[in-house]
């Protein structure tokens, strides 16, 4: 087997100039690299990054856990993260923290993170959907995790975790909801019922609240118990979801669905039903998925920009795992990603301009 002492001898220089070469940590002058890389090809030398990462205490790999890998969602934030963290030669360990079975939400969230951090990761991004009251006895303990074997950097998505050290790159749900909801009242609508995410959940509870807010506000009767079906996130719970809706009997002309990939499912129920979207009753959806714009009617939503928060957590955590050979510590940070609303045709006449594709 080929060595790095061998790739030395060949090319006549120290292994540490070898070493230099490969890693780019010290600068070596164009012939001396030369030499090397030519020794190397001669050779056939394989680099062990195992060894070497293990070696400096990196294993080169950047942990994510989701709470959806099948969804339309997380694919653009992932290939956010993979896009920058692929340039300094990092990969990535991907959990799914969605649940199936007896097993809960939190259990499964806990396992994720206890394997990234047996396995050394150097640094996790995640979204949790711990309940608030219960937050900060958690994410104590998860602080004190990451540290435990090494120093693992932590940084949200979705949720605002700053207060706790947490670096986040998020988005505000109350507010998307709301923006959401108030252009369903805008749009004529005065019977307005929601297709949450899974109960118990945060976010899901973020955006059922964003919805309430909204009625109130235009002082609209609020009917949690016939105007509220609940989903978990895929369009086969969207279908079944607006079908609960329609049961009650209870007037609806409208329907905030929490994500877009639910108000799929429930629009192709409305189909069956011969009930015609926007004229008999108005949709929209959250999150901005490419198939938003390619049904028809094509789906009014709220736009997050997935892939700039995937890139931007990448980019703090890369960050993070540099201080760690010695910066100090800077101050904890806490990105809010903008929301926007986009005007399509299932509540009525679209903006042109946006119904165009947007964030392929």
């Amino acid at each position: 087997m080929v060595t790095i002492q061998d790739v030395a001898d060949r090319a006549g220089v120290s292994i540490s100039t070898v070493s230099n070469v490969l890693t780019k940590k010290k600068f070596v002058s164009e012939p001396l690299q030369k030499r090397v890389y030519e020794a190397i090809r001669e050779l056939d030398y394989v680099v062990d990054s195992v060894a070497s990462n293990m070696k400096r205490g990196y294993t080169k790999t950047i942990g994510v856990i989701t709470s959806d890998i099948c969804g339309l969602f997380y694919p653009y934030v992932l290939k956010g993260i993979y896009e920058v963290i692929s340039q300094y030669g990092y990969s990535l360990t991907i959990y799914d923290s969605h649940v199936q079975g007896n097993e809960t939400g939190l259990e499964k969230e806990t396992e994720c993170f206890s394997h990234l951090f047996s396995n050394r990761v150097d640094g996790v991004i995640f979204v949790s959907n711990i309940p608030r009251k219960k937050e900060r006895e958690y994410l104590k303990k998860l602080n004190r995790e990451a540290c435990r074997l090494k120093t693992t950097p932590l940084v949200s998505i979705e949720r605002n975790f700053s207060q706790y050290g947490i670096d986040s790159v998020y988005h505000d749900n109350v507010k998307a909801a709301r923006m959401a909801v108030t252009h369903l009242i805008e749009s004529g609508c005065r019977n307005i019922a929601h297709i949450s995410g899974p109960e118990g959940e945060q976010i899901p509870d973020d955006r059922r609240r964003g919805y309430v807010e909204a009625l109130k506000a235009s002082r609209m009767k609020v009917d949690l118990k016939n105007r509220i079906a609940y989903g978990d996130y895929s369009h086969q719970s969207g279908y079944l979801a607006m079908e609960q809706l329609l049961e009650t009997g209870v007037p609806v002309d409208g329907v905030y669905i929490a994500n877009d990939q639910m108000a799929i499912g429930a629009m192709k129920l409305l189909k069956e039903k011969g009930i015609r979207v926007p004229d008999q009753m108005k949709i929209i959806g959250s999150d901005d998925v490419f198939m938003a714009s390619m049904m028809e009617p094509s789906l009014s939503t709220v736009h997050i920009k997935k892939k700039t928060m995937g890139k931007r957590a990448a980019e703090i955590l890369l960050q993070r795992i540099a201080e760690k050979e010695g910066e100090e510590r800077q101050e904890t940070i806490a990105e809010e990603m903008e929301t926007k609303l986009v005007v399509r045709r299932s509540t009525g006449q679209a903006i042109p301009e946006q119904e165009s594709l947007m964030d392929w």
